[in-house]
């Protein structure tokens, strides 16, 4: 789970590649935000970009202690 302020942006271009929008959500309590991306925008000032490979790393770990 992230403590962080998740982006619910779905039209967002980079939301795939965006940690605000693909972190993984709490089940009990979670924040979401519009971070107000200019329509022709590819992604907004609070893009927290996300490296693939660390992130599946990630999922594995998580995964693996279930």
């Amino acid at each position: 789970m992230a403590d962080i302020s998740k982006c619910n942006d779905s039209l967002c271009p980079s939301k795939n590649k965006c940690y605000r929008f693909t972190a993984p959500s709490s089940d009990f309590w979670q924040s979401y935000t519009n971070f107000n991306r200019d329509g022709d925008a590819d992604n907004c000032e609070y893009y927290w970009e996300v490296n693939i490979e660390e992130l599946n790393k990630t999922d594995k770990i998580i995964f693996d202690k279930l």
